[in-house]
Formats: structure tokens, sequence, C-alpha cells
């Protein structure tokens, strides 16, 4: 296997990326007073903590909530706890937010922790989008869609928790 690796984004486009969905998310929701963004632990969550700090940023008057979920990919059954109770959530607009889109096993898990949930709606923001979805779930906001080969990886790393500086890598 090649250890060759591919830069597909730098920190500056990044940064790029993410303003844009911030402002494609607030133009969707553009009614309403508040959001809530809900982060897959780790790197989603950190995506999602940079998209509440942008909308805040360009949107001060609305309400941004952010909620940490971490699912347990490895188990058969969804196995998920949140550090806030889902209950802010209900009649509100839900954002789920990850690094990275694949087979949409991860996202499918998330949307599943708020289906007794009440919700206006809700969508997905994700930072790469590969197109390699298993589950019909697919990407309302996305910063890159890749056209990768499935033996290919795409690494995201982000300075928040991997304490290198940002970049998104194929290898």
């Amino acid at each position: 296997m090649s250890t060759k690796k591919t830069l597909i984004l730098n920190k500056e486009q990044i940064k790029q990326k993410s303003r844009r969905i911030a402002y494609q998310i607030l133009e969707d929701n553009f009614e309403e007073k508040a959001l809530v963004l809900v982060g897959i632990a780790d790197r989603g969550y950190v995506f999602a903590q940079r998209l509440q700090h942008i909308l805040m940023e360009i949107a001060p008057t609305k309400e941004i909530q952010l909620i940490k979920v971490t699912i347990e990919k490895n188990k058969r059954n969804l196995e998920a706890a949140t550090d806030t109770p889902i209950d802010i959530a209900k009649n509100s607009v839900v954002i789920i937010v990850d690094d990275v889109l694949n087979s949409g096993r991860t996202l499918a898990y998330a949307l599943g922790v708020f289906i007794n949930v009440p919700l206006k709606k809700m969508r997905t923001a994700v930072l790469i989008d590969r197109s390699h979805h298993i589950f019909p779930i697919f990407s309302d906001y996305y910063g890159t869609k890749l056209s990768t080969i499935l033996k290919e990886h795409v690494e995201v790393v982000l300075e928040e928790f991997d304490k290198e500086a940002d970049a998104v890598w194929l290898s």
C-alpha cells in the first residue's frame, strides 16, 4: 500500500470552506431564531464548534446551541451518548456535523439519536463528502466532494484535536 499523501485542503482553504458552509446554513435558516449544531465526536464536534463560532460572528442575534454526540461505531446496535440533553433540540432546526461523509453509517447513527424528538427540520454538514454512500444519507452542506476509490483514505487534521496544522490529506 502506498504511503504517498496528497494535500486536498490546506488551513486557509478549510477556513474558507467552513465560512461558506456557515453562510449556507444561515441562508437556509434565515427566519429561524435558533439553530442546534450536533457535532459527532471527535473531529465532527471540533468542526461544529468552528461553525458555531462563525455563525455567532455573522448572525449575533441567533441562538446557536451545540451538542456533542459520541457514537459507538463498532457495535451492531445504535449506542450513542450526548453531552447535553437532546430535548434542547425539540421543535428546532438540527444540523448534524461531521468531518467526512463516507458510507453514511455515522451520520445515520447520529440521526437515530433524534428519532423520537420532534424537529422543525434536520440537515447535515460535512467538510468532505466522499460519495461512497451505503446508506441513503447525503450532505446538505459540504466543503468539498471527492470521487475516490474505496482503498483510499481521507484524513482530516484539525489543530484543536490533532495538535497539527489544519489539513485534509488523501492517501
